[in-house]
C-alpha cells in the first residue's frame, strides 16, 4: 500500500489562483507533444501544441487549445482546417522550434501535404487531418473543436515525445505496475 501524501495547498476557494502556481501544478500532468499545422503552399504555420485530446469516435472529433494572440490562429481560421501531428522521441528540436513566438518555419522541415494541402511532418509518428468544427472560448485560449477526415502513422516503433515539468522527456522502458 501507498502511503498517504501531505499536498501543500496554495489558494483556497476565496482566493485568485496564482498564474505561475497554476502551470507548476499542472505541469505535473505528463502529457504528449504535438506540433499543429495549417494553411496553404503560399501561407503555412505551425504552433506546438500539449493540449490536445480526443473528444468522440462517432464523429471523429478533436480538439486542442491555442492562445487568442496566436500568429497561427488567423491562418488555420481562413484554411478552416488543421493536422495534429504526434512527434517522436528525436523531435524535441522540432517541438521547441515551433513553441516560441518566432517560430520555425514549416518549409524548414520535412513535410508533405494532406489531402486538403495543409502540411503533414513527415517524420510525425502519427497525424490528424481535421476540418474545423467550432471555436469556444477558453479564456485567454480558444478551444478548437475538429473533425478528423483523414490519418496515418508512420508505422515505425518509436516512442512518442512528452512533455512533464517543463521539459520534453521520453517514455521509460514501460510500466511500472502491470494490470492485472
Amino acid at each position: 500500500m501507498i502511503p498517504a501524501q501531505q499536498f501543500t495547498q496554495h489558494a483556497s476557494h476565496q482566493e485568485t489562483v496564482d498564474t505561475r502556481t497554476l502551470r507548476q501544478v499542472c505541469g505535473t500532468f505528463a502529457t504528449g507533444v504535438t506540433v499543429i499545422t495549417s494553411g496553404d503552399r503560399g501561407n503555412s504555420v505551425g504552433v506546438t501544441a500539449n493540449s490536445f485530446t480526443s473528444v468522440s469516435l462517432d464523429p471523429p472529433l478533436v480538439l486542442f487549445c491555442l492562445h487568442k494572440e496566436s500568429r497561427v490562429r488567423p491562418v488555420l481560421t481562413a484554411t478552416g482546417g488543421f493536422v495534429v501531428n504526434f512527434l517522436a522521441h528525436h523531435q524535441e528540436e522540432t517541438a521547441w522550434g515551433f513553441a516560441g513566438r518566432e517560430s520555425a518555419r514549416v518549409d524548414e522541415v520535412p513535410h508533405h501535404r494532406s489531402r486538403d494541402g495543409i502540411p503533414v511532418l513527415s517524420q510525425a509518428l502519427a497525424f490528424l487531418s481535421c476540418h474545423l468544427v467550432r471555436e469556444y472560448d477558453g479564456g485567454d485560449h480558444a478551444i478548437l473543436l475538429g473533425e478528423v477526415v483523414d490519418l496515418g502513422t508512420s508505422g515505425r516503433d518509436e516512442d512518442p515525445l512528452v512533455f512533464y515539468r517543463g521539459q520534453m522527456r521520453v517514455l521509460g522502458d514501460g510500466p511500472t505496475v502491470g494490470r492485472s
